[in-house]
């Protein structure tokens, strides 16, 4: 292990910048998820399940968002693209709080679609800032940052809650999200390296020289005799059809080539980002409801910090190693260690219970987003990121639900063993993508 490398890292200052620049704007949203559990819950007397349902279809908003909010990225700069969610962060969380919970729905829905996507410009910068071994650990100090923001957000969104301020709160995420993207506009980190961004010049110079050649060709016919114009005409009509056709076809390629960088390899990571976003998200619930069912809610925060330093300790671990990890493999692990939450007694064993999964936290999403990095080239990497967000979020907008109809059915602790399960199912899909690879590879 080489834990140089961190140092070498921080000593970038754009790199170091980043990082920091995005931990702060994670904060409000990390908050986000137990002020509005603990809101549904105990300001608006719904139950788990309900509260699981909300943020469902926030998170699925945000999956519906994330592609085209990293293709945007990718197409005008982060600056443009970022301008939605400065708007609208602001102006719907300080409506959400005050609504009942059917109209609530829609307005997190909203929410989500138009979220500050700061996850997957961290990722994408990253990607561009840090190449080779560096990249690896970049991922684990982000994975790391993000650790400790959930330290840092979940209690004090729950402190906030259970003291009846849940509504304030709320107004204040929406606020704080829109500043932090107004910073992250400021600073403008670069999602795009030097040599792809000539690239992408010479290719709208191409295009450009093209036009120029189509305009001089349509002025050429224009100029010609009028007999030579109507044989052209009849030519046009008999050709008409082929150009519909051609039209189709083109369409079609223009799709395949579009998507040409999800391939099976990419599938099996976006399998291993919906089994961790599912299984953090249901032991987020999982956590919340166990201890509020036991009059624990103040301890909430405890058991936060010890499952998210746990995280951390795996991070660094995982970002100074010289050999990545399969993120499959990783999340297999915290899957089936996620299960064994479900026989704590009280806080403390359930704090302690939560430092195996933990540690392993980090590290899957930090292999996860080093395969994505690895598998796509970065004049795509803004969508395949968006992509992958996407995943990760589909798996919490399972996850909240999936846990909240078990503890809402049977108890708390069935929560803990239904993520679990779910995890190793989603894990055993990725090792199935990843063999059909293997033997088409093999097969070619």
């Amino acid at each position: 292990m080489n834990f140089a490398l961190y140092r070498e890292l921080l000593a970038v200052r754009p790199i170091r910048r980043l990082l920091l620049v995005g931990m702060v704007a994670r904060i409000p949203h990390s908050a986000a998820g137990v002020l509005l559990t603990l809101h549904i819950v105990l300001t608006l007397g719904q139950g788990y399940a309900a509260a699981g349902a909300a943020a469902a279809v926030m998170t699925i908003g945000i999956a519906v968002g994330a592609p085209w909010r990293g293709r945007r990225v990718d197409t005008v700069g982060l600056r443009r693209a970022l301008i939605p969610s400065v708007i609208s962060e602001t102006i719907i969380w300080s409506i959400v709080p005050h609504v009942s919970y059917e109209l609530l729905l829609p307005l997190v829905f909203v929410g989500g679609l138009l979220t500050l996507p700061i996850f997957s410009v961290v990722r994408q910068s990253l990607g561009v800032l840090a190449t080779g071994e560096q990249r690896r650990t970049a991922f684990a100090l982000d994975a790391i940052s993000t650790e400790l923001v959930f330290m840092i957000g979940p209690a004090a969104g729950a402190l906030v809650a259970t003291a009846g301020f849940s509504v304030l709160g709320l107004t204040i995420v929406g606020i704080a999200t829109s500043v932090s993207g107004l910073f992250l506009m400021w600073f403008n980190p670069p999602t795009r390296s030097a040599e792809s961004g000539a690239t992408s010049d010479s290719l709208s110079g191409a295009a450009f020289d093209s036009s120029q050649q189509e305009a001089a060709e349509a002025a050429l016919v224009a100029a010609a005799p009028a007999h030579l114009q109507e044989a052209a005409a009849g030519f046009a009509t008999l050709a008409a059809a082929g150009d519909r056709r051609q039209e189709r076809s083109g369409l079609r390629h223009k799709v395949i080539h579009n998507f040409a960088w999800f391939t099976t390899a990419v599938a099996a990571v976006f399998a291993v980002a919906a089994g961790a976003g599912m299984v953090l998200s249901g032991t987020d619930v999982g956590i919340v409801a166990a201890l509020e069912t036991g009059g624990h809610q103040a301890e909430i925060g405890l058991v936060f910090l010890f499952w998210c330093a746990a995280s951390v300790v795996g991070g660094v671990i995982y970002g100074a190693m010289h050999r990545p990890i399969s993120p499959i493999l990783l999340l297999l692990g915290m899957s089936a260690l996620t299960i064994p939450m479900a026989f704590a007694q009280d806080t403390w064993t359930l704090s302690l219970l939560s430092l195996l999964p933990g540690l392993l936290c980090a590290p899957v999403l930090s292999a996860a987003s080093e395969k994505v990095a690895e598998l796509v080239d970065e004049r795509r990497r803004g969508e395949a990121m968006g992509w992958y967000g996407s995943a990760l979020t589909g798996g919490v907008a399972l996850g909240a639900p999936l846990a909240g109809v078990f503890i809402d059915g049977i108890g708390p602790s069935a929560g803990f063993v239904a993520v679990g399960v779910g995890g190793v199912v989603l894990c055993f899909l990725g090792l199935v993508l990843q063999h059909r690879r293997r033997r088409r590879l093999a097969a070619a």
